[in-house]
């Protein structure tokens, strides 16, 4: 849905570096460095195909699960 919004929790560390290189990188805000960011790391697992374990082993590649 465009122009909807959700609110997540992130560390404040965390943000402040989101923050710092979304302002480096040339982004708008910080929300449009999250949401590329977050486009195109989904877009590598829809690559990856529909297969549960190999999203799995990309995500705990990438240390988001152990």
């Amino acid at each position: 849905m465009f122009g909807s919004t959700t609110k997540v929790k992130l560390e404040k560390d965390l943000v402040h570096k989101i923050e710092k290189y979304a302002n480096i990188a040339g982004y708008a805000s910080a929300e449009e460095f999250i949401t590329h960011a977050l486009e195109k790391e989904i877009a590598l697992l829809e690559e990856a195909g529909t297969d549960e374990e190999a999203i799995k082993k990309r995500l705990q590649g990438l240390g988001y699960i152990s």
